[in-house]
Protein backbone atom coordinates (compact mmCIF):
# COMPACT_ATOMS: atom_id res chain seq x y z
CA UNK A 1 0.00 0.00 0.00
CA UNK A 2 0.62 3.27 -0.09
CA UNK A 3 0.60 5.54 2.53
CA UNK A 4 1.23 9.56 2.26
CA UNK A 5 1.25 12.11 5.48
CA UNK A 6 -0.20 15.49 4.86
CA UNK A 7 3.17 17.21 4.39
CA UNK A 8 3.96 14.99 1.45
CA UNK A 9 0.85 15.68 -0.26
CA UNK A 10 1.19 19.50 -0.07
CA UNK A 11 4.53 18.95 -1.82
CA UNK A 12 3.10 16.50 -4.49
CA UNK A 13 -0.05 19.03 -5.22
CA UNK A 14 2.23 22.24 -5.08
CA UNK A 15 4.92 20.50 -7.43
CA UNK A 16 2.01 19.48 -10.02
CA UNK A 17 3.57 15.99 -9.39
CA UNK A 18 -0.21 14.90 -9.64
CA UNK A 19 0.10 12.40 -12.65
CA UNK A 20 3.58 10.31 -10.40
CA UNK A 21 1.01 9.97 -7.68
CA UNK A 22 -1.47 8.47 -9.64
CA UNK A 23 1.18 6.25 -11.50
CA UNK A 24 2.24 5.18 -8.23
CA UNK A 25 -1.15 5.38 -6.97
CA UNK A 26 -2.05 2.58 -9.52
CA UNK A 27 0.38 0.46 -8.78
CA UNK A 28 -0.45 0.01 -4.96
CA UNK A 29 -3.74 -1.85 -3.60
CA UNK A 30 -4.82 0.84 -0.76
CA UNK A 31 -4.37 4.22 0.00
CA UNK A 32 -3.63 5.40 3.37
CA UNK A 33 -3.95 9.19 4.36
CA UNK A 34 -2.42 9.68 8.11
CA UNK A 35 -1.90 13.07 9.44
CA UNK A 36 -3.53 14.82 6.78
CA UNK A 37 -6.13 17.55 6.98
CA UNK A 38 -10.04 16.73 5.69
CA UNK A 39 -9.89 18.54 2.52
CA UNK A 40 -6.24 16.95 1.69
CA UNK A 41 -8.20 13.10 1.81
CA UNK A 42 -10.97 14.08 0.01
CA UNK A 43 -8.47 15.52 -2.76
CA UNK A 44 -6.60 12.59 -2.52
CA UNK A 45 -9.97 10.11 -2.95
CA UNK A 46 -11.82 12.36 -5.71
CA UNK A 47 -8.35 12.98 -7.56
CA UNK A 48 -7.66 8.81 -7.30
CA UNK A 49 -10.99 8.01 -8.36
CA UNK A 50 -11.66 10.73 -11.39
CA UNK A 51 -7.65 9.58 -12.67
CA UNK A 52 -8.20 6.12 -12.47
CA UNK A 53 -11.42 5.18 -12.76
CA UNK A 54 -11.57 3.05 -9.83
CA UNK A 55 -14.15 2.18 -7.56
CA UNK A 56 -12.60 3.71 -4.20
CA UNK A 57 -13.61 3.09 -0.40
CA UNK A 58 -13.08 4.75 2.49
CA UNK A 59 -13.27 4.22 5.98
CA UNK A 60 -12.77 6.86 8.60
CA UNK A 61 -13.74 7.07 12.38
CA UNK A 62 -14.07 11.16 13.02
CA UNK A 63 -15.31 14.20 11.66
CA UNK A 64 -12.07 14.66 9.82
CA UNK A 65 -12.82 12.00 7.55
CA UNK A 66 -16.23 13.36 6.68
CA UNK A 67 -15.07 14.78 3.10
CA UNK A 68 -13.05 11.20 2.40
CA UNK A 69 -15.92 9.49 3.04
CA UNK A 70 -18.40 11.48 0.92
CA UNK A 71 -15.73 12.16 -2.00
CA UNK A 72 -15.30 8.01 -2.12
CA UNK A 73 -18.14 5.40 -3.88
CA UNK A 74 -18.34 3.55 -0.87
CA UNK A 75 -17.97 5.15 2.76
CA UNK A 76 -17.85 3.21 5.93
CA UNK A 77 -17.79 5.17 9.25
CA UNK A 78 -16.33 3.65 12.58
CA UNK A 79 -18.22 4.29 15.80
CA UNK A 80 -15.82 5.28 18.13
CA UNK A 81 -14.15 7.58 20.80
CA UNK A 82 -14.19 10.68 18.11
CA UNK A 83 -17.91 10.65 17.53
CA UNK A 84 -20.47 9.91 15.43
CA UNK A 85 -19.71 12.41 12.54
CA UNK A 86 -18.09 9.43 10.35
CA UNK A 87 -20.84 7.35 10.72
CA UNK A 88 -23.58 9.63 9.82
CA UNK A 89 -21.78 10.36 6.56
CA UNK A 90 -20.95 7.02 5.66
CA UNK A 91 -22.75 4.16 3.49
CA UNK A 92 -22.51 1.50 6.49
CA UNK A 93 -21.37 1.73 9.66
CA UNK A 94 -19.49 -0.49 11.92
CA UNK A 95 -18.41 -0.77 15.48
CA UNK A 96 -14.85 -1.81 15.24
CA UNK A 97 -12.50 -2.12 12.65
CA UNK A 98 -12.17 -5.84 12.86
CA UNK A 99 -16.18 -6.34 10.87
CA UNK A 100 -14.61 -4.62 8.04
CA UNK A 101 -13.69 -8.20 6.69
CA UNK A 102 -16.92 -9.24 7.64
CA UNK A 103 -19.02 -6.40 5.98
CA UNK A 104 -17.01 -7.11 2.55
CA UNK A 105 -16.50 -10.73 1.96
CA UNK A 106 -19.97 -11.68 3.43
CA UNK A 107 -22.38 -8.88 3.23
CA UNK A 108 -20.95 -7.69 0.14
CA UNK A 109 -21.42 -10.99 -1.64
CA UNK A 110 -25.18 -11.78 -0.26
CA UNK A 111 -25.98 -8.14 -1.11
CA UNK A 112 -24.39 -8.03 -5.03
CA UNK A 113 -26.00 -11.86 -5.32
CA UNK A 114 -29.09 -10.67 -3.95
CA UNK A 115 -29.46 -6.93 -6.09
CA UNK A 116 -28.39 -9.03 -9.51
CA UNK A 117 -31.47 -11.46 -9.01
CA UNK A 118 -33.99 -8.66 -8.01
CA UNK A 119 -33.24 -6.77 -11.11
CA UNK A 120 -34.13 -9.53 -12.95
CA UNK A 121 -36.90 -10.54 -11.36
CA UNK A 122 -38.14 -6.98 -11.72
CA UNK A 123 -37.64 -7.32 -15.25
CA UNK A 124 -39.53 -10.58 -15.39
CA UNK A 125 -42.60 -9.09 -13.43
CA UNK A 126 -42.76 -5.91 -15.63
CA UNK A 127 -42.04 -7.52 -18.95
CA UNK A 128 -45.24 -10.18 -17.90
CA UNK A 129 -47.19 -7.28 -16.91
CA UNK A 130 -47.02 -5.32 -19.93
CA UNK A 131 -46.92 -8.45 -22.36
CA UNK A 132 -50.06 -9.41 -20.88
CA UNK A 133 -51.82 -5.29 -21.65
CA UNK A 134 -50.19 -6.10 -24.97
CA UNK A 135 -52.61 -8.97 -25.87
CA UNK A 136 -55.35 -7.77 -24.22
CA UNK A 137 -55.56 -4.78 -26.75
CA UNK A 138 -55.75 -6.68 -29.12
CA UNK A 139 -58.89 -8.85 -27.63
CA UNK A 140 -60.23 -5.70 -26.88
CA UNK A 141 -60.10 -4.16 -29.87
CA UNK A 142 -57.96 -1.15 -28.78
CA UNK A 143 -61.05 0.18 -27.11
CA UNK A 144 -58.27 1.32 -23.96
CA UNK A 145 -60.66 -0.39 -21.27
CA UNK A 146 -59.17 -1.89 -18.32
CA UNK A 147 -58.20 -5.16 -18.04
CA UNK A 148 -58.00 -5.34 -14.19
CA UNK A 149 -59.67 -3.66 -11.47
CA UNK A 150 -57.90 -1.22 -9.40
CA UNK A 151 -57.77 -3.04 -6.80
CA UNK A 152 -56.78 -6.35 -7.93
CA UNK A 153 -53.53 -3.79 -9.08
CA UNK A 154 -52.80 -2.25 -6.40
CA UNK A 155 -52.73 -6.26 -4.70
CA UNK A 156 -50.75 -7.22 -7.86
CA UNK A 157 -47.96 -4.60 -7.33
CA UNK A 158 -48.32 -5.29 -3.09
CA UNK A 159 -48.30 -8.78 -3.77
CA UNK A 160 -45.18 -8.94 -6.55
CA UNK A 161 -43.41 -5.79 -5.41
CA UNK A 162 -43.18 -5.97 -1.97
CA UNK A 163 -43.29 -10.02 -0.70
CA UNK A 164 -40.09 -11.33 -3.08
CA UNK A 165 -37.49 -8.59 -1.98
CA UNK A 166 -38.54 -9.29 1.32
CA UNK A 167 -38.13 -12.80 1.34
CA UNK A 168 -34.96 -12.45 -0.95
CA UNK A 169 -33.45 -10.07 1.51
CA UNK A 170 -34.04 -12.43 4.66
CA UNK A 171 -33.44 -16.35 3.16
CA UNK A 172 -31.56 -15.32 0.35
CA UNK A 173 -27.80 -16.65 1.19
CA UNK A 174 -25.84 -18.69 -1.59
CA UNK A 175 -23.23 -19.45 0.22
CA UNK A 176 -22.37 -19.94 4.05
CA UNK A 177 -20.41 -17.20 6.42
CA UNK A 178 -17.65 -19.37 7.51
CA UNK A 179 -17.19 -20.47 3.22
CA UNK A 180 -16.92 -16.74 2.28
CA UNK A 181 -14.79 -15.94 4.91
CA UNK A 182 -12.50 -18.86 4.20
CA UNK A 183 -12.23 -18.21 0.29
CA UNK A 184 -12.61 -14.49 -0.20
CA UNK A 185 -11.65 -14.74 -3.78
CA UNK A 186 -15.39 -15.63 -3.71
CA UNK A 187 -16.44 -12.28 -3.76
CA UNK A 188 -14.92 -11.69 -7.16
CA UNK A 189 -16.20 -14.55 -8.87
CA UNK A 190 -19.77 -13.60 -7.76
CA UNK A 191 -19.03 -9.92 -10.27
Amino acid sequence: GLVLDGRTLSIIVQGGLEEALVALARRCRSVLCCRCTPGQKGTVVRMLRGRLRATTLAIGDGANDVSMIQAADVGIGISGQEGMQAVMASDFAISRFKHLKKLLLVHGHWCYARLAKMVIYFFYKNVSYVNLLFWYQFFCGFSGSTMIDYWQMIFFNLFFTSVPPILFGVLDKDVSVETLLGLPELYKNGQ
